[in-house]
Parts: structure tokens; sequence; C-alpha cells
């Protein structure tokens, strides 16, 4: 994962809980042509394998035209299978040394909450990047752990690989995390269940 002094492609977007017909594929399409996304995650936490490997094929292609990493959720196995470009581990999922082993050089990123713990723990077992968060009250995600500017701040003083903020980001909101130097934002639901944008209206406006 690369960092950047002015990171103009500072997304990462996170699917939809559920991906129900084509008019997603058309949209995703549509926003990666935007060149604000450096990286899509497949996160589907309801659906069978079968399933997600076929959305996930679909997906790979698309991220490969525009030049988008592809991450897949929680599974290094799956993320294998589908020959992504890396996976995301969240704290109950495999532990990265083991997952290391399965994707070798491929990118995998950490989950660390809001702890300082966690994230020197990441470093130390050579996580490509960490997120941090929730920075917001999220309505994709149930909230466990409030993360807040003071841990951003700290976390860069002690590692230099990528920070990825996440939690409740929007409009109103992501710039404040931009000045304060988080590398990438995780954005889902304002994207995908947005009233009062559709998902391209909704990227566009983030500059």
């Amino acid at each position: 994962m690369r960092k950047d002094r002015v990171n103009k492609k500072f997304i990462y977007l996170i699917s939809p809980n559920r991906i129900k017909d084509n008019l997603f594929y058309y949209d995703l399409e549509q926003i990666l042509k935007k060149n604000k996304v450096s990286y899509f995650q497949l996160r589907l936490k309801n659906e069978t394998k079968k399933k997600i490997i076929y959305i996930g094929k679909k997906i790979k292609k698309i991220c490969k035209k525009y030049k988008v990493k592809f991450l897949v959720n929680d599974d290094p196995q799956l993320a294998k299978r589908l020959n992504s470009d890396g996976c995301h581990l969240g704290q109950k999922d495999m532990d990265i040394l083991k997952a290391r082993k399965i994707l070798k050089k491929k990118i995998i990123g950490v989950t660390c909450h809001n702890s300082i713990n966690l994230i020197k723990q990441a470093v130390n077992d050579n996580a490509d990047y960490i997120a941090i968060g929730a920075f917001f009250s999220s309505k994709t995600k149930k909230v466990k752990f409030k993360s807040n500017i003071m841990l951003l701040n700290h976390a860069k003083n002690i590692t230099n690989i990528p920070i990825v903020a996440i939690g409740g980001i929007k409009l109103s909101n992501y710039k404040k995390l931009l000045l304060n130097k988080a590398n990438f934002l995780a954005i889902s639901g304002y994207i995908w269940n947005n009233k009062k944008y559709k998902p391209l209206d909704a990227i566009e406006k983030l500059k």
C-alpha cells in the first residue's frame, strides 16, 4: 500500500452489506472512473462462499480495469481463491502471521479499533496498513470502539505504515480526518445507503 503526500485517491471503499442486482456493478464502475478510490473491500457477512466468489470475480474485473486494489474481508483462504490483491483482518479473524503464510506478499490490513497496543502489535507483525475507528457513529456497523483524532495523531507518530480511518465517515466530517493525515478513509454507507445522493453524486462531493 503506497503512501502519498497529497493523496487524491484517498477513498478505501467498502461494499454494501448486500449486493442485490446489476445496478451495483454499473454504479461501481462509474465510481471507480472518478479516480478517487485506491482500495475496494468486499465485505459480505451473510452470503454463501459460492455467492461471494461469483460476486468477487465480477468486482475484481472492474477493479483491475481502473487500477483499484481488490481486497477480501475476513477470509485469507477466500482471498487466495479469488486471487485478490489482499485481505483485511478483524481482531476475531485469522492471525496475521498465519494469513501471511497463505497470502505471501499480498496486502494484509488489520483492524486495530482504538487501541495503541493493537496498533503496535499490527506494526510488529508487518501489517501493510492499520484501520482505526470508529471515529463517528455508523449505520453500517454497530460501534463498539470509539476513536478520536488524538489516537490518529499518536498512531502517526509511532508508525509510517498507512492508516485507514473508519466509522461513519461522510461529507460533513471527512475533511477533518484528511487534515489530520489519515492516509485513507473507509467509506461504505455514505456511498451505498445515501438517501440524498446517488452513489456517483456522493463520491463526486468528496474532494
